[in-house]
């Protein structure tokens, strides 16, 4: 049998995760038929059915989850090959690949990023905002380097480093009834209408599961896919909204708006930079230290 290429093994690997040929061949930027004859000259050469087609997508076979295990293993080695031998020949170069929730890049995380760019300018940094589980996920199965995300998480043994810190609040018209409070526990807001914000999930599961402590649902009157979105609903008197206190603050002066610190301990979120228990690149190294660094600088 002969050795499979790179190309067709990270083809193999979109299929295998996207669980369709067409998603898979859109990803990666080729059309659907040149993906299909690459698994299929793969499956003649191991002589193993590696995907079960059907009409509604594939399913990988027995053989082809153990190819995909392999496939994921050896171009990490071959990335991190790449990126040890530029770093002999012109400086650190290479490629490091950040999953991060959304949460994560909506705070400090693009500026640490940036600062480290500048100064390893021959470092390409690919940042993609993932749901929190895919963070953890996506640093398991080695497509990316490091995860940045809420540690609420199960992180599933991944090394882990203290990273961010943030605090939620409520944030209400300066005519609600919360709004002279200088604290408030999250279980006095249930009560009153919440605006839905998309792509949160884990804030909404742990919502729902104090609130259910307590005896009593969420109610969520409109859904909005920004934080942004949010606050106008706020400024409506449609509803309240929890975000991070350091994010909100910035509309206080801007709308009017009252943003009062959740007194909850699970309000005080720890954020974590998240790596296999494995030898990381040079440049993923580089990267990982220089965020750990940037916790020891003053925030403004």
């Amino acid at each position: 049998m002969r050795s499979f290429d790179p190309v067709s093994l990270r083809l193999f690997i979109a299929v295998c995760e996207e669980r369709n040929i067409a998603n898979a061949a859109k990803r990666e930027a080729i059309v659907p038929s040149a993906v299909s004859k690459r698994i299929s000259q793969m499956e003649d050469e191991a002589g193993v059915q590696l995907l079960e087609r059907g009409r509604r997508g594939v399913t990988v076979t027995a053989a082809g989850e153990a190819l995909c295990r392999y496939a994921r293993e050896s171009l990490q080695l071959l990335d991190r090959m790449q990126a040890e031998l530029g770093a002999f020949a012109d400086g650190v170069q290479g490629h490091v690949r950040v999953f991060a929730s959304k949460s994560a890049v909506a705070q400090v995380l693009p500026e640490d990023i940036s600062l480290f760019a500048k100064r390893y300018r021959d470092v390409r940094v690919s940042l993609e905002e993932r749901e929190i589980w895919e963070v953890v996920r996506g640093v398991e199965e080695g497509r990316a380097d490091i995860g940045v995300c809420w540690d609420a998480v199960d992180l599933r043994g991944l090394k882990t480093f203290p990273y961010h810190r943030d605090q939620l609040a409520v944030v209400v018209h300066p005519d609600h009834p919360l709004a002279k409070r200088t604290s408030v526990s999250f279980e006095d807001t249930i009560d009153f209408e919440h605006v839905d914000i998309v792509a949160r999930s884990i804030m909404q599961t742990m919502q729902r599961s104090v609130a259910a402590a307590a005896g009593k649902q969420m109610r969520y009157r409109i859904q909005v896919s920004t934080v942004d979105a949010a606050y106008r609903i706020v400024a409506a008197q449609l509803a309240v909204a929890i975000i991070p206190q350091e994010k909100a603050s910035t509309i206080q002066q801007t709308l009017g708006l009252k943003v009062i610190p959740l007194s909850n301990d699970w309000a005080k979120r720890q954020f974590v930079v998240a790596v296999r228990d494995k030898g990381l690149s040079r440049p993923a190294q580089l990267l990982l230290e220089s965020l750990k660094e940037s916790m020891k600088q003053p925030r403004p």
